[in-house]
C-alpha cells in the first residue's frame, strides 16, 4: 500500500503540478462566473512561478540535502563492493528504442563505470527494479545487464537486483543479497540530494555503507547568490527537492529511517554489520 500512495502523495507535493493546478482552477472560476477570484487564482500562480522558478529558492531547499555527505576521498583503505542505486535509466524508452538511455541522474552510472574501473576487485551491485505503477517492458537492471559493455562494465562481476520499486527496498533486497560482513567497505552511489535517505534506509537493513554522493543540482553554498535564467531550471529543481523532503518526512514516519535527516557517522566509512532484517 505504502508504494501506491507514494506516488499519488508525490504527484499531489510536486511543485509544478500544484501551478498546473492553480492555473486550470483560475481559468474555471474566471469561465464560471468567477472573474475576480480567477484573476486572484491566476495572479497567485504567476507569483508562484516567479518565486519558485526564478529565486534562490529551490537551491536553498536543496543544499541541507546535497551538502549533508561529504564528497568520497579515496584514503587507501579497500572496497569491497560498489552499489549503485535506479533512478538513472528511461527504462520505457530504452526498451522501445533498443539503445541505452538515461535521465538527467546519468551520473550514476558514469560512476559506476569509473569505480569498477578504479576497484577491479571490488563487487558491483546495481539495484532497481520497475517504479511505475503500470509496470515497465523491463526493470532497471534488466537494462543494465543488457548494455552492459556499452557502460564499459565487466559482466562477470555485476550482481544485478531486479525487485525493488523504492529506496527502501533497495535497501532490503540488496541486503539480503549480498549479505555483508563486519569490516567490509561499501560505497553507496545516488544523487546528493537523495543520499541522506539512501543511507537511513541502509542503515536500517543493517547495512552500513560509505556515501559517494554524485548527480550534484548546485554548486554549493554561493549559489543562494545567483538567480536563474529560466524559471524551468528553479521548478525542476524544486520539483525534486520538493518530493525528496516529503520522501524523507514519509519514511521516517513509517519507521523506514531511525532519523529525519540522517547524518553521516564516525564509524561508516570502515564496517558493515550483518543485516539486521
Amino acid at each position: 500500500m505504502f508504494f501506491p500512495l507514494s506516488k499519488l502523495l508525490y504527484f499531489l507535493v510536486t511543485p509544478s503540478n500544484a501551478l498546473a493546478l492553480l492555473v486550470l482552477l483560475g481559468i474555471g472560476l474566471a469561465t464560471g462566473g468567477w472573474l475576480r477570484s480567477g484573476l486572484w487564482i491566476g495572479g497567485l500562480a504567476a507569483m508562484f512561478l516567479l518565486v519558485a522558478g526564478l529565486s534562490p529558492l529551490p537551491v536553498l531547499i536543496a543544499l541541507p540535502l546535497e551538502e549533508r555527505f561529504p564528497a568520497f576521498v579515496d584514503d587507501g583503505a579497500p572496497v569491497t563492493g560498489i552499489i549503485v542505486l535506479g533512478g538513472a535509466i528511461e527504462t520505457r524508452l530504452s526498451a522501445d528504442r533498443g539503445q541505452l538511455l538515461l535521465n538527467d541522474a546519468a551520473e550514476r552510472q558514469v560512476a559506476m563505470a569509473d569505480l569498477a574501473r578504479r576497484y577491479p576487485q571490488s563487487r558491483l551491485v546495481f539495484t532497481g527494479g520497475s517504479g511505475s505503477l503500470g509496470g515497465s517492458k523491463a526493470s532497471e537492471s534488466e537494462i543494465v545487464g543488457r548494455y552492459a559493455d556499452t557502460m564499459g562494465l565487466p559482466r562477470t562481476r555485476l550482481i544485478l537486483e531486479d525487485r525493488s520499486r523504492n529506496t527502501r527496498e533497495n535497501a532490503r533486497f540488496t541486503a539480503d543479497m549480498v549479505k555483508p560482513q563486519p569490516g567490509e567497505r561499501w560505497l553507496l552511489v545516488t544523487s546528493a540530494w537523495h543520499m541522506p535517505r539512501a543511507i537511513g534506509c541502509f542503515r536500517e537493513a543493517g547495512f552500513a555503507v560509505t556515501a559517494y554522493p554524485v548527480d550534484y543540482r548546485t554548486g554549493g553554498w554561493r549559489d543562494v547568490l545567483h538567480v536563474n535564467a529560466f524559471a524551468s531550471e528553479g521548478l525542476a529543481l524544486l520539483d525534486i527537492v520538493t518530493k525528496e523532503w516529503f520522501g524523507l518526512v514519509a519514511y521516517r514516519l513509517s519507521g523506514y529511517t531511525d532519523a529525519l535527516l540522517p547524518a553521516p557517522q564516525a564509524s561508516s566509512g570502515a564496517g558493515a554489520a550483518a543485516p539486521s532484517r
